[in-house]
């Protein structure tokens, strides 16, 4: 697990397109942001462009902490498991607490089954 990296700052544009979501939708997709911030700077190897929360299993929410076990990310074209878990401060959506696992590659064979694309 990661933590303690610094939190991500949401550029202005990015910001009011997540205050259009119902706030499920929205914590989901601050979280996925996070998480593609956390993996960049983490490993300097990888270099993600997509987070998806539900591929393996739905995410679990509770209030403002989402809980993102079957999750996975792509980079450089190939789909990695992932698993986090973060909080925000609802009134700004700032990260308050964030940790996540990458896990194994997903074979290409398998891409079409989860809805998967380079």
């Amino acid at each position: 697990m990661t933590t303690g990296l610094p939190a991500f700052a949401l550029n202005k544009r990015v910001a009011a397109e997540l205050q259009r979501l119902d706030p499920e939708e929205e914590l989901e997709q601050r979280c996925d942001v996070e998480a593609l911030s956390r993996i960049d700077a983490a490993r300097k190897d990888m270099n993600p462009d997509k987070v998806i929360a539900y591929t393996f299993e739905p995410p679990v929410v509770k209030g403002d902490t989402i809980d993102a076990n079957g999750a996975v990310f792509r980079t450089h074209q190939h789909w990695y498991h992932l698993s986090y878990h973060c909080t925000t401060d609802r009134s700004e959506l700032k990260i308050k607490d964030f940790s996540f696992k990458i896990g194994a590659e997903i074979p290409r064979s398998q891409w079409d089954k989860y809805y998967l694309y380079p």
